[in-house]
């Protein structure tokens, strides 16, 4: 999902906020993908900026100390994903303390924002941004402070559609009609395709039998065989984001690729093929705010199918308020008409990082939110227990 700042004369505020630091009204703040909560000895060049009292212009040593710290959660985070590539790119810009020259404030995405600008430059320019990250900092300084102020990170992980099948495919049990989907912060809109493509589970498949996207995890907790016997038929498909991705444009497909770690071909391929699928019949995007527009949305629901929200992720750029009011808005909508929701949970830093967030499966009003499954951070594994 992108919540672009808009850039000429004063920043404005996305209509979305990030998620607080927690020195800010006490609330958490999501560590980036599968990072663990750690204590951690300050990166050696934030250590001597200390000793020199070396305090640029632009840049508060708090605020290096804390984009330090942010890109070493992050190399924890792709060392567990399976990047060796950026887990070393990341404990080297730790290491920078001129990367901070580049940024306003520390989000916890800032580190996947960064990598994304340097992997846009390897796409667009053919430059290697991997072999010295710090000289490609300091060479393009101004292109890449544009770049993560008008880009949040925009992870739409097709994997992740290996756990939200089986969530699917119980509303589609369960509700015994069409589906249309409504997807939030759908970025370019290639889970709302998810019936597109195959699936292999341990006790079976799903899918069109010449699907040009396959998809296959770890499984520690089995999907059941008879659910993967359910069929889904889809009605609407159709997702709000505030900066939706045209993929249908070279730019798009760059943009959207940027933000795939370079080092991972396989997420690459599947990201190219899915992008293949979705230009042969693309879902409806629109831009905007969904807290705001989701209340329309809901009413105008076509009462012979059964519309099912989801979204992966993108509420971790919500704050508490504006969370609880897409809960809220849900809920008075199932009043009217039965209404299905799925989310990839937001999970705490407490929590181990092994368990991977929750997903969260709803059919209101007859039934409330249960946890159906963990799931790891891009679908690469899923633990299912219904």
């Amino acid at each position: 999902m992108d919540h672009a700042d808009q850039r000429g004369g004063a920043r404005k505020r996305p209509l979305l906020q990030p998620v607080r630091r927690r020195d800010e009204e006490g609330e958490h703040r999501p560590r980036p993908e599968g990072a663990r909560r750690a204590g951690r000895e300050r990166p050696a060049g934030v250590r001597r900026a200390r000793r020199a009292g070396e305090v640029g212009a632009r840049t508060s040593l708090s605020l290096r100390e804390d984009l330090a710290e942010a890109f070493l959660r992050q190399a924890d985070a792709c060392e567990k994903s399976g990047s060796r590539l950026y887990a070393e790119v990341c404990r080297r810009l730790a290491e920078d303390s001129s990367v901070g020259e580049i940024v306003g404030d520390v989000r916890w995405d800032m580190p996947i924002r960064i990598l994304g600008g340097l992997h846009y430059l390897a796409l667009s320019d053919g430059i290697d941004p991997w072999s010295a990250p710090h000289e490609v900092v300091a060479q393009h300084r101004d292109w890449l402070e544009r770049f993560v102020a008008e880009h949040d990170v925009q992870t739409n992980e097709v994997q992740r559609c290996f756990a939200l099948l089986p969530a699917f495919l119980e509303l589609a049990r369960a509700g015994g009609r069409r589906l249309d989907l409504l997807e939030l912060g759908p970025s370019a809109g290639l889970n709302l395709l998810f019936d597109r493509y195959g699936y292999r589970y341990r006790n079976g498949i799903w899918g069109p039998a010449d699907a040009a996207v396959v998809l296959a995890g770890e499984e520690r907790g089995a999907v059941p065989g008879q659910l993967l016997a359910v069929e889904a038929d889809i009605g609407r498909r159709q997702g709000v984001d505030l900066n939706p991705v045209d993929v249908t444009t070279d730019e798009g497909v760059r943009l959207l690729t940027s933000f795939v770690w370079a080092d991972q071909w396989h997420r690459l391929e599947r990201l190219r093929r899915a992008i293949a699928v979705l230009r042969a019949d693309p879902p409806e995007l629109i831009r905007g705010d969904y807290v705001e527009l989701l209340p329309q949305l809901l009413a105008d629901r076509d009462p012979d199918g059964l519309t099912v929200v989801f979204q992966t992720a993108s509420t971790l750029y919500l704050d508490r308020e504006r969370y609880d009011q897409v809960r809220t808005t849900l809920r008075d909508a199932a009043r009217a008409a039965p209404l299905g929701w799925i989310s990839m949970q937001r999970w705490d830093e407490e929590d181990e990082a092994g368990d991977g967030p929750p997903l969260e499966v709803a059919l209101w009003p007859e039934r409330d939110v249960r946890v159906v499954a963990r799931m790891g951070p891009h679908g690469e594994w899923l633990d299912y227990f219904g």
